[in-house]
C-alpha cells in the first residue's frame, strides 16, 4: 500500500481468475456439462485428460484476454488503435485511479496449487 500500488485488486483478480475460469474445470463433473466431452468420453477419451484440456484451454483464453488488456492504448490485435485500462474499484464501483497492468505476466505466479500451473500442461 505504501507503494500506491492496488496489490489486493491485482491478487483478488488474479486468484478468482484461477479459481472460476481455469480451476473450475478441475472439478471432473464439470466436463460432463458439455456435449463434446460426452462425445469424446463415449468414445473411449480419458476423463482426467479431458479436464486437463479443458483447463490448459481456459488457462490459455484467460492470458490471451489479459495480455491483451494490457496492451491498453497499444496498436492491439484487432489492428485498431483504440485503448483500455483496467482499474482497481472501491466498493461503490468509484475507480481509484491506479491501474492494474501486466497481468498476464503474473497469471501462472498466481496459481493457488503453488505449482505455477505446471499441471496444466503434463
Amino acid at each position: 500500500m505504501c507503494e500506491d500500488l492496488p496489490h489486493l485488486a491485482r491478487f483478488t483478480l488474479l486468484r478468482s481468475l484461477w479459481r472460476g475460469p481455469i480451476g473450475g474445470w478441475a472439478d471432473p463433473d464439470a466436463i460432463d456439462q458439455l456435449p463434446v466431452a460426452q462425445r469424446l468420453l463415449a468414445a473411449g477419451a480419458n476423463k482426467e485428460d479431458l479436464v486437463r484440456l479443458a483447463r490448459a484451454v481456459a488457462y490459455e483464453a484467460v492470458f490471451a484476454t489479459l495480455d491483451e488488456l494490457d496492451t491498453g492504448s497499444d496498436l492491439n490485435v484487432s489492428g485498431i488503435d483504440v485503448g483500455w485500462l483496467v482499474m482497481e474499484s472501491v466498493e461503490d464501483g468509484a475507480p481509484t485511479g491506479r491501474a492494474l497492468s501486466g497481468l498476464h505476466e503474473d497469471l501462472l505466479a498466481m496459481d493457488p496449487s503453488g505449482r505455477d500451473g505446471a499441471d496444466l500442461w503434463q
